[in-house]
This record gives structure tokens, C-alpha cells and sequence, in this order.
């Protein structure tokens, strides 16, 4: 019989189109994992990959062989997952990738609970503004808040995302309330920190502004205390300013400008049909701890 740990490093390899990434995944060597692959191809009798000095590629064998194997690890990955909700233990590491103000304000918080019920699993939360490369860098799944593209990478949508803009009571006191789109060229915008353009819907459609602010900063949270300091308007999303909205220490402004809908919370990984149990448990409480109307926007 084939070893199991053969097909798991096989599947590694093709799914990160390395061997050393696969390696670095697995805890083994490039040589160890070349190793493994040419024992598996000798006793299927049979080349899965070719391999040149700069990619790796299935062989028409290797890709149908690729298909069948993801069954009978995402099957395995089942039964452990039936196990480990029998006995509400689960064990390893969860390698995770989040935003970082959302991570400090709304992943953190919550991962008490969790540790709680899977006690012997351990959490690496990596927080972080950049697209981390989540095969390359070992994560098991990314938070992000995004319009997603087409990707080689699975997106399962957590919770809508609602931006808008806002200012202080001091900042309109002392600036005014823009009436219109237009009015916004009269007032302090503060940008976004990866210097974006606001992209928003409003009556006529989507538009695009990029405002020229006088504070430039690579830090969200930056903009978010200048907001609500009274520096000037901001695009901030709900959960970055939901307690200051109701709290009114920041006002709605343009109520009939919102930001882009395709906005949303994703979790993001690398293979639909090899999910790992302890991915599926962190996502699966998320999606209940957030759902179709999140805390932030109650």
C-alpha cells in the first residue's frame, strides 16, 4: 500500500508548485521531499511530475492521479474532524493571517472562547496590513477585508462590510456639513492609509475620488484617531467605528455615499477540497460569532 505521508507530501507539492515550500510546509528537507516524490513514482510505475529548473508540473498520469488522492486526504480529513468533534479536542497549530486593527478589535477578543473549547490547539496570529503569500509563508487561512479576484485560492465570505463617511461634531462645527459629493473639495479629507481611492456608490452609480490630504501615514489606526480627533472626513468602516457612531463622537456625513459593496470579510485558503478540521473549526466560529448582520453593525 502507498504511504499515506508519500500522497500528503504529493499533494503539498503540486498545491504550492515547490518542493521547497512544500518542505518548509511539511517540516522537510527539499531533498526529503524529491526523495519521497521519486518513491512514489517508482512503485506507481509511472512519472506524476515534470520537473524543470524553474516550475513543476503535473504529467496527464499525475494530474488524474492529484484529483483522486484530494479525495482520499479530504476523506481522512473528515473522519479526524468527526473524531475531534466527538472529543472537542483538536491538536497542532493554527497559523492565521488578519488585518490588524480588525485582528486587535475583533479576532482577539474571541479567541478565548475558542482556545477554551479546543484546549490542546495553538494559535499564530500574524497581524498584518499586506497580502501575506499564504502558501509561501505556511499560513492555514487569511482574514481579509477586500474586493477578492480571481485567485487559485478558496474565499468563504464571513460578513459584509459597510464603510462610509464620517467626521467629528467639532470638525463640522467648525468646517460645516458637505451637502454634496461635490462640497468635498472644500474640506479635509484624510486619505486611506495604502493611499487608495475612495470608491463609493451613490445616486448616479459607483465614482471614484482620491483625496489630497495634508496627513499621509501608513497606519489605519493613524487615520482613525485623526478622524476622531477632528482632523478632517474620512471612508472608515463600521467595525472600525461603530462604538464612536453611537456613541456620536463621530457623525455620519453624505449619508447617500457608501463605500463599494463588493467589499466584504473574506477567510481565504488555499484548497477546497483538502480543508484542514482545525481551519474549518475557525472559520465555522467566525462565521457564527459574526453572521449576515455582524455585532458592530447592531
Amino acid at each position: 500500500m502507498t504511504n499515506l505521508g508519500d500522497l500528503e507530501i504529493f499533494a503539498k507539492v503540486v498545491s504550492t508548485g515547490s518542493m521547497s515550500l512544500a518542505g518548509r510546509a511539511l517540516g522537510f528537507s527539499p531533498a526529503v521531499v524529491s526523495k519521497r516524490i521519486k518513491r512514489l513514482e517508482d512503485r506507481l510505475g509511472t512519472r506524476l511530475l515534470q520537473r524543470t529548473t524553474r516550475q513543476i508540473s503535473l504529467t496527464e498520469a499525475g494530474q488524474g492521479f492529484y484529483d483522486r488522492v484530494l479525495g482520499i486526504l479530504a476523506g481522512l480529513e473528515e473522519a479526524e474532524f468527526y473524531i475531534s468533534g466527538r472529543s472537542a479536542q483538536m491538536h497542532g497549530t493554527l497559523k492565521i493571517s488578519a488585518p490588524t486593527s480588525f485582528g486587535r478589535m475583533h479576532i482577539a477578543p474571541h479567541l478565548k472562547a475558542f482556545m477554551q473549547a479546543h484546549p490542546e490547539l495553538a494559535i499564530n496570529l500574524v497581524l498584518t496590513d499586506e497580502f501575506s503569500d499564504i502558501i509561501g509563508s505556511g499560513f492555514d487561512l487569511a482574514i481579509r477585508i477586500a474586493e477578492l479576484t480571481d485567485s487559485s485560492l478558496v474565499a468563504r465570505r464571513l460578513a459584509p462590510v459597510r464603510r462610509l463617511l464620517c467626521a467629528s461634531p467639532d470638525y463640522l462645527a467648525a468646517h460645516g456639513e458637505p451637502r454634496h459629493i461635490d462640497d468635498l473639495k472644500h474640506h479635509r479629507c484624510l486619505p486611506a492609509h495604502n493611499s487608495d481611492s475612495w470608491r463609493l456608490n451613490g445616486p448616479d452609480g459607483p465614482l471614484s475620488l482620491r483625496p489630497d490630504g495634508m496627513l499621509i501615514t501608513n497606519s489605519s489606526e493613524v487615520i482613525r484617531e485623526a478622524v476622531i480627533s477632528g482632523l478632517g472626513i474620512a471612508l472608515r468602516s463600521t467595525w472600525d467605528i461603530g462604538e464612536e457612531l453611537k456613541t456620536g463622537r463621530l457623525v455620519q456625513v453624505l449619508r447617500a455615499y457608501e463605500g463599494s459593496h463588493n467589499v466584504a470579510l473574506s477567510a481565504v485558503y488555499p484548497s477546497r477540497q483538502f480543508l484542514p478540521a482545525k481551519v474549518r473549526l475557525f472559520i465555522d466560529y467566525l462565521t457564527e460569532l459574526y453572521g449576515p448582520v455582524p455585532y458592530w453593525e447592531r
